[in-house]
């Protein structure tokens, strides 16, 4: 017996894993969203760390992203959320407003996991001096554009905004009306347009801190209100009626067959989409990055940025300290960022990444865009936004503002007035 204790431990040193001799079964609730790869993966992982900490069990409850969040919101109002969450950083907002909603993990975290993170990871997590959740990638915006697009357009890639805006016309004279330098879900354009209003004007929508309000004047808002328009009546954007009448307004672009055949020749999406958008491009459509567009004099960026995934701990978890364990494996372990590979982005762990980096499992554009948007954090041009400009019910009323604008039933100055008066009094409920 002493043999096998002495096994056990060295086995543990090497792995680097923290092990328990548990008296009877310990059973711990994982719940997270995805697809089939990262569902496997996950299992894959889940199983390692069992084996390592043997009389611990790991329910894994996992599913499609559709639902998640109403039957997570269900748990948490019951007291009965799994004791590892996998959420959007944008989520602390709304289940934890105040810090409590989910256990501090730092008092649980084993001594240099802190050292795997920057420290502005480090304290997207933390609300009101708690460590509330462990930041498992980053995403943000960036421009991909289809080079055989472009090329058969005779149009180099666009470098700054005027580059853009003229595409849009010689896009329809030389392509045909059908074909379009962009394309985008509504919330893409969204978000593009808010970048030109915070280069131009310097403000975001809503003011980040610890009182979120609306930083946009009526001006400015008019403002993020025009260029959404311009971009489609341009001809550089496609707009949200055509996407709708082509079988879906928010299909995504590699499913929309204009995307397939390269008649729309841009996306403005997330980095971590990159495999998706690349995935349906034949022939000699091919992906390329694109510069972040800039107008001259600005100070700032306007990209949008944040925490892709993160895991947390439920405030009602019996064993907190077992389950801040679990965290640190998924995200720190060599072994499980492994297992784990891409499926939830690119890792935050700078250990982890470092590894799969020097393994060869990161593609070239995905590593690429990484570090473009790596330059920019380090530059502090991609300021962490208020989470609450991420909150659905927030979501859900800029899209009907933007709605109707797009099918001509608010005017500009109307829908600048609304997204003001009625944005500020939304978030006053919301916080």
């Amino acid at each position: 017996m002493k043999r096998r204790h002495l096994l056990l431990a060295a086995a543990a040193s090497t792995l680097g894993t923290p092990t328990w001799a548990q008296p009877k079964p310990t059973v711990l609730r994982f719940s997270w969203w995805g697809g089939g790869a990262r569902h496997e993966a996950t299992l894959k992982a889940v199983r390692l760390f069992e084996s390592r900490n043997p009389g611990l069990k790991i329910k894994a409850e996992y599913m499609g992203f559709q639902g998640y969040l109403e039957r997570l919101t269900t748990q948490v109002a019951g007291g009965a959320e799994p004791d590892v969450v996998q959420i959007n950083w944008a989520w602390l907002a709304m289940f934890s407003k105040r810090g409590s909603g989910f256990t501090d993990l730092a008092p649980h975290l084993s001594p240099g996991t802190a050292g795997h993170f920057t420290p502005e990871d480090l304290a997207s997590g933390n609300v009101q001096g708690r460590l509330n959740a462990l930041p498992v990638s980053y995403a943000a915006r960036v421009f991909l554009w289809n080079q055989g697009s472009w090329n058969r357009a005779q149009l180099p890639l666009p470098r700054i905004w005027d580059d853009l805006f003229a595409a849009g016309p010689l896009f329809r004279q030389r392509l045909g009306a059908d074909s379009y330098p962009l394309d985008g879900e509504l919330y893409d354009m969204l978000l593009l347009s808010q970048s030109w209003v915070q280069q131009t004007m310097g403000l975001p929508y809503i003011s980040p801190g610890a009182a979120p309000r609306v930083a946009m004047s009526v001006a400015a808002a008019q403002e993020w209100v025009k260029t959404y328009r311009r971009l489609v009546t341009s001809h550089v954007a496609t707009s949200l009626p055509l996407r709708a009448s082509l079988g879906g307004a928010e299909k995504p672009t590699e499913q929309q067959p204009d995307w397939v055949a390269g008649r729309w020749a841009g996306n403005y999406t997330w980095d971590s989409v990159i495999a998706l958008r690349a995935s349906t491009l034949k022939g000699d459509n091919r992906l390329a990055l694109g510069d972040f567009l800039m107008r001259d004099g600005a100070t700032t960026t306007g990209i949008f940025g944040r925490p892709a995934l993160m895991f947390a701990v439920g405030r009602h978890c019996k064993q907190p300290a077992v389950a801040a364990r679990l965290v640190e494996f998924l995200l720190t372990d060599a072994e499980a960022a492994r297992l784990l590979g891409r499926t939830r982005g690119l890792p935050s762990s700078r250990p982890s990444f470092a590894m799969l980096q020097a393994a060869g499992a990161f593609p070239p554009l995905e590593l690429q865009a990484h570090e473009q948007i790596r330059l920019q954090r380090e530059a502090g041009r991609i300021p962490l936004p208020a989470p609450l400009f991420e909150h659905p019910r927030m979501n859900k009323f800029m899209r009907e503002v933007f709605e109707l604008v797009a099918y001509g039933k608010a005017s500009d100055a109307e829908a600048a007035e609304r997204l003001v008066t009625h944005g500020q009094a939304l978030l006053k409920r919301l916080t």
